[in-house]
């Protein structure tokens, strides 16, 4: 089994920084994706390397295992390979991935989330020993496979699409809409799993399956949360402990969040703005018709009540808040520049200037 310098995949330094890391794949990705170079089978298996070493050093707990090994790789390449009992010792960051009888367990304990994992269907040998907990070139077991089968499916190639590269793409918990496999924590006598969700499904609540020792538990989400909002499940951990599911709400597009209120960018045209009237402005509970009064300038904020997120705690729903930008037109012909000269000297408009420095 050859080792994989993850590093050098991504033409990073062993001390990048996760901005670097991700600033880098970035980069890589949308050079050789399968989307702009189809039948490429270089770029198909390039880009395959470095989703896989994207997939380690954006994880910091798999990067921190990863950096261990490296210094470690040729006593384990010796001792630990195919043969029983752990190279690196009991208790060490690799426990029980020495091959032959040793225990095998995933990076989250025993609690983690059934879908919208990272597959490793499409890594190597070296990545399943080590980050999955499965044998180097034996079958991955029917949950994993399903659950790659299904993000591969939905994403029409091996990895993410190459829209969502161009948009909101990070492995770092968020990765090409792929989400991240549950994190778990234990203390104080209870286990911790983060979800990540949309906003859409921060607002309307949502559901989550979570394997907790071998059973599967379906989790409702409410209306509402928010990042780092604790949803408590009693004594549902294992061993009678209580069960925490930790929500991240990921950015959106068009709405920026405010503890319960919304906010949004909402761009008028030229008429419209000088002599008003109804434009449609999307909420997140559907489409609301806004009246625009004469004379609205750029930067006005209009109040919509109700139209925010539901509060969690208590009743009722915050506002969204929709600041105009005008649109100006562009590439005027000949005729629309002299009617906007005859226009522009019927209107007494004061120097904007005038009063501000």
């Amino acid at each position: 089994m050859e080792y994989q310098d993850y590093y050098q995949t991504l033409g990073v330094p062993r001390t990048a920084s996760q901005a670097e890391i991700k600033k880098a794949f970035r980069k890589l990705a949308r050079e050789v994706h399968p989307d702009v170079k189809p039948g490429d089978k270089t770029a198909e298996r390039r880009f395959k390397d470095i989703n896989e070493a994207n997939e380690v050093l954006s994880d910091p707990d798999k990067r921190a295992k990863y950096d261990t090994l490296g210094a470690n790789w040729e006593r384990y390449s010796t001792a630990g390979a195919g043969t029983a009992g752990d190279p690196f010792g009991p208790g060490g960051p690799f426990a029980g991935f020495g091959g032959g009888g040793g225990t095998r367990s995933g990076t989250g304990g025993n609690v983690r989330y059934e879908f919208r994992t990272a597959d490793a269907g499409g890594f190597s040998d070296f990545f399943r020993m080590f980050f999955t907990g499965g044998d180097a070139g034996q079958p991955q077991d029917a949950a994993t496979r399903n659950a790659g089968a299904r993000r591969r499916a939905a994403a029409g190639s091996a990895g993410p699409s190459f829209e969502e590269l161009l948009g909101e793409m990070s492995f770092d918990g968020s990765d090409a809409g792929l989400g991240s496999s549950a994190g778990s924590s234990r203390a104080r006598g209870s286990v911790e799993a983060e979800a990540e969700i949309s906003l859409e499904e921060a607002f309307h609540g949502t559901k989550r399956l979570v394997e907790v020792d071998g059973k599967r538990l379906e989790v409702n989400i409410p209306p509402g949360v928010d990042s780092g909002s604790r949803i408590r499940i009693a004594g549902r951990g294992g061993g009678g402990r209580d069960l925490f599911v930790v929500t991240r709400v990921k950015p959106h597009a068009v709405f920026t969040r405010h503890g319960a209120d919304l906010h949004r960018e909402l761009v008028i045209s030229l008429r419209e703005a000088l002599l008003g009237g109804e434009v449609p402005v999307s909420t997140l509970r559907g489409k609301v018709l806004l009246t625009i009064p004469t004379g609205s300038q750029t930067g006005r904020v209009f109040r919509l009540k109700g139209q925010g997120m539901p509060r969690l705690k208590g009743d009722g729903a915050g506002d969204l808040y929709a600041k105009v930008r005008v649109a100006i037109p562009t590439k005027l012909s000949p005729q629309a520049e002299e009617a906007a000269k005859a226009f522009l000297d019927l209107v007494d408009q004061p120097d904007p200037r005038a009063t501000t420095p």
